[in-house]
């Protein structure tokens, strides 16, 4: 029995509350009271409401729009949590669940809005809410999206001890006919690749198996990271990089993104690619971070497995006409984003090819990868 599964003794007084099978409503009252201010400071124009109401407003209007269209998306952080539970590591998850959502919204040119969120658990505890909810919030300012309501749930007996989980929802807006569909690009095309901070939050599940299987010592170094231990950097939060694409998209420099989630670069680049378009990736253009060298040799990871599993480096991949690279690579640069040119455009079947030389990402020979889409 799980110590948050409620006691099979009846109450002394005969009488039942709420608090006898497990929930504590006072706790819940505490924990809206303690991260309000923490949602009051992603105030941004259009957000009019206070957190704890029925629901959250928004006024595009007031944030600068005419006529908007509603882009929507919403995401959890997968098993990167169990990570975070283990060891006690809680204060970037909610970046993760904020850059799952709202990178996925500014690869259709939307600018978010307004964001919620839901945690779940078996019972409140540590305060662990509480902090996870600062980084949802903390990543919402990184974003420029206002936190405006959220829910959460104490569910006794659904989850084990210390357990929980997260889900998030956010909502953007790009005047119409600006959006981002892929349409825009085409053969000639120059793919550039925006550096991850990471594995972001996909793959998790093969982390967690090597860990296991490999019997790692979290607490030691990654090798070629010497200063780094390895759960530092696994646990290192999703980089959300709307603020230096968003001027970029609004001047029309971009015809088309890719955020690099589940799939990896064979399976999402096709995503935006319009028919009579394939992108070719070539590995050897930049360097493999030590952390994912460590994980392809920790599994044996063939680089085919590993071009649609982990984002190698990448976190999001811009489509932009040869003539704009330039001044396209400066000004990411100046917003502090390391930027890799990957690839090019050409006319072919809509899908993705990554291939690489002898020694690129543990290959003892050239080799290469596609995926049709």
């Amino acid at each position: 029995m799980t110590s948050d599964t409620p006691s099979p003794n009846p109450p002394a007084s005969g009488q039942y509350t709420y608090e006898d099978a497990g929930v504590s409503i006072d706790a819940g009252n505490a924990l809206v009271k303690a991260i309000a201010p923490l949602a009051k400071a992603t105030a941004r124009p259009g957000a009019t409401s206070e957190l704890g109401g029925f629901g959250g407003f928004f006024d595009p209007k007031a944030a600068g729009f005419t006529d908007p269209l509603l882009v929507a998306a919403n995401d959890g952080v997968g098993t990167k949590l169990k990570l975070a539970i283990e060891h006690d590591r809680h204060e970037g998850v909610g970046i993760d669940l904020v850059a799952m959502c709202v990178n996925d919204l500014i690869v259709q040119g939307a600018e978010p809005l307004f964001f919620l969120d839901y945690f779940a658990t078996g019972k409140l505890q540590g305060g662990i809410a509480e902090r996870v909810v600062a980084s949802i919030a903390q990543g919402c300012r990184q974003a420029g999206c206002a936190l405006i309501g959220g829910e959460t749930a104490e569910m006794p007996g659904m989850y084990a001890a210390g357990d929980y989980d997260l889900a998030g929802f956010c909502v953007g807006a790009v005047e119409r006919g600006e959006q981002l569909t892929g349409e825009a690009v085409a053969p000639g095309d120059v793919l550039l690749g925006l550096a991850s901070s990471g594995v972001h939050s996909n793959g998790f599940s093969l982390v967690r198996r090597l860990a296991s299987d490999r019997d790692w010592a979290l607490d030691r170094p990654v090798p070629g990271m010497p200063d780094r231990s390895l759960i530092d950097a696994l646990i290192e939060p999703t980089r959300i990089y709307v603020a230096s694409l968003l001027p970029l998209i609004r001047d029309g420099l971009v015809h088309g993104l890719a955020h690099i989630t589940g799939g990896g670069l064979l399976e999402n680049v096709p995503r935006v690619l319009p028919k009579g378009a394939h992108a070719r990736i070539d590995a050897s253009r930049w360097e493999q971070p030590a952390l994912m060298a460590f994980l392809q040799q920790q599994g044996n990871i063939t680089p085919g497995e590993l071009a649609r599993t982990f984002n190698c480096g990448v976190g999001m991949v811009l489509a932009v006409a040869d003539a704009d690279v330039a001044g396209v690579t400066q000004r990411l640069e100046n917003a502090g984003e390391t930027v890799h040119r990957i690839g090019e455009v050409v006319a072919g079947e809509r899908g993705c090819t990554v291939r690489g030389d002898s020694g690129t990402w543990g290959a003892s020979e050239a080799w290469e990868a596609t995926h049709s889409g």
